[in-house]
């Protein structure tokens, strides 16, 4: 067994009222019945990461940066037009501004 620990990121900020309910008391009224199942993975998979670098392993979730002024956010695929999103601190090594948002 290794003596060092694995890090993991930590989520410090919910944008999304319906996501920070869901995180916070597992209540996803604010979020679409099908895709519960689908966002409860993710969320789950954001918390249990040590780095980004984990982020692309699954191809299915698309995982990308955006460009421009959004350059340090992260993408991830939920439905056709709606993408999980965040930033994470690389000084505190902490998801932020996550969010549940139409994409297009």
């Amino acid at each position: 067994m290794s003596r060092f620990r694995k890090h993991l990121l930590r989520i410090r900020s919910v944008k999304h009222k319906g996501l920070r309910r869901f995180l916070l008391e597992d209540d996803s009224s604010g979020l679409p019945p099908q895709f519960i199942e689908k966002i409860r993975n993710i969320l789950g998979f954001l918390q249990d990461m040590s780095s980004q670098s984990e982020l692309t392993s699954v191809s299915a979730w698309k995982a990308h940066k955006l460009t421009g002024d959004r350059r340090r956010t992260w993408s991830l695929f939920v439905s056709k037009n709606w993408r999980i999103t965040f930033s994470i601190s690389q000084t505190e090594i902490e998801i932020i501004d996550l969010d549940y948002e139409d994409y297009h």
